[in-house]
């Protein structure tokens, strides 16, 4: 006779949406590492099934397109695997190189789970959100202070590109239409994530920038910086994965925070000149001359390199490199360079972008991340996957 085990009275089941994802992948790998009697079951789900897999017996994937599956077969689905979801986490976003239409797939998807979320879990308790340094309108606007939750929303030039107050709207009004049983919700804003995810497509810069090294050493020339002189000097803070999945935990098992919004901050700032000499370290490779001259008289200034450019005619060397020393060769993704270019070239000199996180602090989160330690550990991690080569199979070369 096939026995199950019984979940302890108080344990908690997780819902993950975006298990292919960056922050989705760390949710899950933070909550694999709790005690069967903390979390008894973690649901996940994204489009498609993840590439890789987890052992651990309480994982239970199901595969879900809230974009195109009819809401009937969505709820179907999850209403015979997650009537015992108390606490539903949502880190799904659908990237688009013109910002103007995000909002066109990734509002409905949001809308779209927590609606299904709130009509098929029952025991539901807390509903996480997370958004992002977007939410601040980082791009259209310049920065007298750092970044707080109870900044006001951005009204002016662009403001039609930031879906994060649509969808943070939504969650409020559905929230409120749960009349028995309600639950309470808890946003998290992260900046500039850096880590690890199984999928090759989307938003990867940790990849893209390690491929950009080991191309650069193995075509033997220096990996100058892409972006212009302002870039190059850029201060910003940034957030670890696996840092941003301890607060999404602490922020919805934590009765103070409920219904509240909250920064992730990894506690320190970078300074992308440092950044590049620490890559340089790391692949082994020379980067003088890879920075960018200052600007002349007219204050213009272009990219040194267009990584979008760069990147089209760089498939072959990958797979050349991949052969020699190790690595997925599918893993190279030329649009994945897109964002970069974006991020490297600001327009304006000066710029900081730095996260507030006293509020999470005081009431009780801690962590603190090293965000120069967190790039080499998100390489090692893509090494340790066997998706860039290790790098002990190139380093001794001469």
């Amino acid at each position: 006779m096939l026995r199950s085990l019984p979940s302890p009275p108080n344990s908690k089941v997780a819902f993950v949406a975006g298990a292919n994802g960056i922050s989705g992948h760390a949710l899950i790998e933070h909550l694999i590492r709790t005690p069967h009697q903390e979390w008894s079951q973690i649901i996940i789900t994204s489009r498609k099934p993840p590439p890789n897999y987890w052992v651990d017996p309480r994982v239970r994937f199901i595969a879900i397109d809230f974009l195109e599956e009819p809401r009937e077969d969505v709820l179907a689905k999850l209403r015979s695997v997650c009537k015992e979801v108390t606490h539903a986490f949502f880190t799904s976003y659908v990237h688009n190189g013109d910002s103007s239409k995000l909002a066109e797939k990734n509002c409905p998807l949001w809308y779209n789970f927590l609606d299904a979320v709130d009509k098929a879990c029952p025991r539901l308790q807390r509903v996480n959100l997370q958004t992002g340094g977007k939410h601040y309108a980082i791009g259209l606007q310049r920065f007298s202070t750092p970044c707080y939750e109870d900044t006001p929303r951005y009204k002016g030039k662009g403001q039609e590109t930031i879906f994060y107050y649509k969808q943070e709207d939504d969650l409020f009004a559905i929230q409120k239409r749960r009349k028995t049983n309600p639950w309470h919700y808890s946003i998290i804003r992260p900046f500039g994530i850096i880590g690890f995810t199984p999928q090759f497509s989307g938003i990867n810069s940790a990849l893209c920038l390690a491929q950009y090294f080991l191309i650069s050493r193995e075509l033997r020339v220096c990996p100058r910086w892409p972006g212009n002189y302002n870039g190059w000097h850029q201060v910003e803070g940034e957030s670890y994965a696996p840092s941003v999945a301890d607060m999404h935990v602490w922020a919805a098992t934590t009765e103070s925070a409920k219904d509240q919004a909250f920064n992730h901050g990894n506690g320190d700032t970078v300074a992308w000149r440092f950044l590049w000499t620490l890559f340089a370290e790391y692949f082994g490779v020379s980067i003088a001359g890879a920075e960018p001259d200052a600007p002349g008289s007219s204050g213009k200034q272009q990219p040194q390199v267009t990584l979008a450019e760069w990147a089209k005619d760089k498939q072959a060397v990958w797979e050349r490199l991949t052969d020699k020393y190790g690595g997925r060769a599918e893993a190279y993704q030329g649009g994945g360079f897109e964002l970069l270019d974006w991020e490297f070239s600001p327009d304006e000199p000066g710029l900081v972008f730095a996260t507030a996180v006293q509020k999470a602090r005081a009431l009780g989160w801690s962590r603190m991340e090293d965000s120069y330690r967190a790039w080499t550990a998100a390489f090692r991690s893509y090494e340790n996957a066997g998706v860039l080569p290790v790098r002990e199979s190139y380093s001794g070369e001469k």
